[in-house]
């Protein structure tokens, strides 16, 4: 606790001279994976050129959040945060976590039975399975027990959602090619499913969702802020024929649907590979990065008022095209794949962290692809910072994460490699560092950790920042971690909530900064750390 408030003191100290600067803060990050202890590599050929992500989540209660990393052939790996506060990074395998399971493509942390013990979704190159959360980290296969068939299937995609009246999540599964026709996979795109709870919990049959394009990212989003999501799926034409991006209905009077274009819904064709959501502009809907190979999008909704979902891509205004690599020689086109807004210098402006690495020696594009920190400047521009930073890396990439790994209050970087080690980078700081907010939302039953509740973020000096709490997106995983906000010079701010299943938002409350507040439906804010 020491180490937190004295590091808290010295970010004060630099954010005052930086403000002075008027400069845009870039952080310093130490590569910590050898003695970190985070020792995996996801592993495969032909049926794990796609996926490979980590699943960060606190399965022991002590707010340094676990890490879960998919293995494809290789067994995956739940790795324990032994991290000081404010420290150095620290992991420990746990071999007895009941996770080393092959073939698995990627992981998403929620609470799927509402017990207040998050569960685990692993997709597979085989029957994906569902993980029941025992405490303590430990977990055992409940899919027979909750009803839920995970087919066989080459699973890609994960997203969750609470629909109206129901205590368990409707889960939504993407899938790739049919893996039997290796000799022509192409045009051989398997339909999604939707997994929709039974009466009385657990789940029914698996409603396809056809057509499938080959989906590589699946988010449930509220869009147009109805307060009733929608199924947005980025698809990668590689390997569909005739299809496009897809934005599904979920009607609650009806089985889903796709928006058409008679609805406003343009056709869109990328090598769809991931989904990162925020809002970007300020404008209170969030706003979209699309990662494809040389073709990234930043989709942003064009006229709120119309309710209809037409968007206009953003992507070269805003300098986030990263279509090619910023340094190393080599200039061809480049290849996206997970994608994360956070607020790495926590200015209270979104920054965008984009994992890249060559699908599979794939000649017309980039070998030597590092990976993306693009840092927002004031002006709503972007400003590659990955090598000044340190975070520079030309590894194969795939999933990764962005999150505070060691509570001290800076967002860390994961980047999962194919077949070479996992990297991991410690947020060091430095002149310019802002403060935060960690809110941790809880509701007493059902959707525990309030999935699709939206919360408003207003401090001095800022916009105000809207956020969505999602499960689902990126690629090959997600982390269910307490929502990290930045607030520039503020030492306080007011936060909102609009609480899923509510009309409306809830009263202005007002938080101290550098702190991780607990906020409980109609309770009072407490803090719970430091």
């Amino acid at each position: 606790m020491k180490g937190i408030v004295l590091a808290l003191a010295l970010m004060t100290m630099a954010l005052a001279a930086a403000a002075a600067s008027g400069e845009t803060a870039i952080p310093r990050f130490a590569e910590e994976t050898a003695p970190s202890g985070l020792a995996h590599s996801f592993t495969g050929e032909w049926t794990f050129m796609v996926g490979g992500g980590a699943a960060v989540f606190d399965c022991n209660g002590d707010l340094r959040p676990e890490v879960l990393l998919a293995g494809g052939t290789a067994p995956a790996q739940l790795f324990r945060n032994d991290s000081a506060p404010g420290g150095a990074l620290a992991f420990a395998a746990l071999p007895d976590s009941g996770l080393a399971i092959d073939q698995v493509s990627g992981a998403w942390p929620l609470d799927i039975d509402g017990d207040g013990i998050t569960d685990l979704a692993l997709l597979r190159v085989g029957p994906d399975r569902l993980m029941r959360g025992l405490g303590d980290c430990r977990f055992e296969e409940a899919s027979a027990d909750w009803g839920f068939d995970g087919l066989d299937l080459w699973s890609t995609a994960f997203a969750a959602t609470w629909e109206k009246g129901q205590s368990w999540p409707t889960l939504a599964v993407g899938s790739y090619i049919d893996r039997r026709q290796e000799a022509f996979p192409w045009g051989s795109c398997t339909p999604n499913h939707l997994y929709r709870p039974a009466p009385g919990g657990g789940y029914g049959a698996a409603l396809p969702l056809s057509p499938g394009f080959c989906a590589l990212s699946i988010l449930f989003t509220d869009w147009n802020r109805s307060g009733r999501p929608s199924l947005r799926v980025s698809n990668d034409r590689e390997y569909y024929k005739g299809g496009q991006e897809q934005l599904w209905h979920f009607p609650a009077d009806g089985p889903p649907r796709l928006y058409t274009p008679e609805e406003g819904w343009a056709k869109l064709r990328i090598w769809g590979m991931g989904i990162a959501q925020s809002d970007v502009t300020g404008d209170g809907y969030p706003d979209y990065f699309l990662t494809s190979m040389a073709d990234n999008k930043l989709q942003v909704l064009k006229d709120p008022a119309s309710g209809k979902p037409q968007y206009a891509d953003q992507a070269f205004k805003r300098g986030v095209t990263a279509h090619r690599p910023f340094t190393g020689g080599d200039p061809r086109p480049s290849t996206a794949w997970h994608a994360e807004f956070t607020d790495v210098n926590l200015d209270g402006r979104v920054d965008l962290y984009v994992v890249k690495g060559n699908v599979w020696q794939m000649p017309d594009f980039a070998e030597k692809d590092p990976n993306n920190l693009l840092i927002q400047n004031e002006d709503g521009s972007f400003t590659e910072a990955a090598e000044t930073a340190g975070v520079l890396s030309f590894a194969e990439g795939r999933g990764g994460a962005a999150v505070d790994l060691n509570a001290d209050g800076l967002p860390d970087l994961i980047a999962v490699n194919r077949n070479a080690p996992t990297q991991v980078w410690r947020n060091l700081g430095g002149p310019g560092m802002g403060h935060f907010l960690a809110l941790r939302l809880s509701q007493p039953q059902g959707n525990r950790d309030a999935v699709g509740a939206i919360v408003e973020i207003r401090a001095p000096g800022l916009p105000v920042q809207t956020r969505e709490i999602t499960v689902g997106g990126g690629h090959g995983g997600g982390h269910l971690a307490p929502l990290h906000v930045g607030l520039g010079t503020a030492e306080t701010a007011e936060i909102r909530i609009t609480w899923p299943g509510t009309a409306g938002p809830g009263p202005w409350q007002s938080l101290a900064a550098d702190r991780v507040w607990l906020l409980a439906e109609q309770a009072k804010p407490v803090p719970i750390a430091p």
